[in-house]
């Protein structure tokens, strides 16, 4: 199981294709938090902006060079590290994610 999340974790950098998918995903959710902010509510959405970090995160780790493998590695458990945080926070202080 380990060799088998190291080698999905640490492999080579899809690429173009897949960095478009998630830095799209990202102005997405920043857009969602944005508007949230503008009118008013941004007390109800501070939870998207871990989402906005997440995908950013993951665009730049699928949109490095292939032999930068051990970076985009780093930067994908990154991302997975502030999806988890946002599970702890959820479980630990729900107020928080509601408002």
């Amino acid at each position: 199981m380990t060799s088998y999340v190291s080698d999905v974790l640490f492999n080579e950098p899809q690429g173009r294709p897949n960095s478009l998918v998630q830095f799209g995903a990202s102005l997405v959710f920043l857009c969602i938090f944005l508007y949230g902010w503008s009118v008013g509510e941004a007390g109800g959405v501070p939870w998207v902006l871990f989402f906005v970090v997440g995908t950013a995160l993951s665009g730049i780790a699928e949109s490095l060079p292939k032999t930068r493998r051990r970076a985009a590695g780093l930067l994908r458990l990154t991302a997975i590290l502030i999806f988890v945080c946002l599970l702890v926070i959820i479980f630990l202080a729900p107020e928080y994610i509601i408002g």
